[in-house]
């Protein structure tokens, strides 16, 4: 485990294949400043052809907050410049996590506000504790949540994302579950295990297969129906030509654990 910017990083054995980001500047309420985001996108773009690597968590000390969102300090600033900076890393960012080979995964204890808010919305899967709670209230300060809206409103119904950006007012853990912005929702003192039992499952799997699977669920979004399906059938039959494809499938009439290769390999 290293510290980095003010995240510990923990790079999982061969065994867990996991890397952990740990965000943990409590006194700035684990702010998204202009070097956080930059470092967060560096950590989930390191190394990330590695074989081993099947999953990234994103998390904090655990307590009462997960992120604040942006340093207002730095939006001060009179700089034009200074605050595109800001927001086109911040983009940057977030489609580093949708365009990652492995899953992200956001593990949230406690608030998550604004920009932190997206963050969590922008994660392939997102756990909540209880406790949680999750709120766009730059409104209230006089500066719309404009980009954190952008993956809010493609998580949750319109209402619900309206709700939030337009009143600022927070939602709870269980909330956010029944809307569709966290995948569910744990009891406090059961967050670890749950995301264990995710990335035990991920990493299950083949890499190259989840790789594939994840790059179209994201590419089909923007499209019309019959253009996914079409586009989705020729996936499907190119994802049976893998040698993991058909590994997997000789395994289960040979009731056998499969023996992946990880790799993109045909027949």
């Amino acid at each position: 485990m290293t510290t980095i910017s003010r995240l510990v990083i923990q790079n999982g054995s061969a065994v867990s294949q996991v890397r952990t980001i740990q965000l943990s500047d409590s006194a700035s309420l684990n702010s998204l400043s202009l070097e956080m985001l930059k470092t967060l996108t560096s950590e989930i773009k390191r190394d990330e052809d590695n074989q081993d690597l099947r999953s990234i968590v994103l998390t904090s000390v655990p307590g009462k907050v997960f992120s604040a969102g942006h340093n207002l300090r730095e939006l001060t600033a009179t700089s034009d410049k200074s605050h595109k900076e800001i927001f086109d890393t911040c983009s940057e960012l977030m489609r580093a996590i949708s365009q990652s080979q492995v899953p992200v995964i956001a593990a949230v204890d406690g608030l998550a506000a604004a920009a932190g808010c997206q963050l969590v919305a922008a994660c392939d899967v997102a756990v909540c504790t209880e406790r949680s709670t999750f709120s766009t209230p730059g409104a209230n300060l006089g500066i719309f949540c404009s980009t954190p809206g952008i993956p809010l409103v493609r998580n949750v119904p319109r209402k619900n994302a309206s709700y939030m950006l337009f009143t600022g007012f927070p939602i709870s853990g269980r909330e956010a579950y029944e809307c569709g912005l966290v995948s569910k929702v744990v009891s406090n003192d059961k967050l670890d295990e749950e995301i264990r039992r995710i990335t035990d499952a991920i990493n299950m799997k083949s890499r190259s297969v989840v790789h594939i699977g994840k790059m179209f669920l994201y590419e089909q979004i923007d499209l019309d129906i019959s253009t996914a399906y079409l586009r989705g059938t020729e996936k499907m039959v190119n994802n049976l030509k893998m040698r993991d494809a058909q590994e997997g499938i000789r395994s289960f009439l040979e009731k056998r654990k499969p023996r992946w290769s990880h790799g993109y390999e045909k027949n």
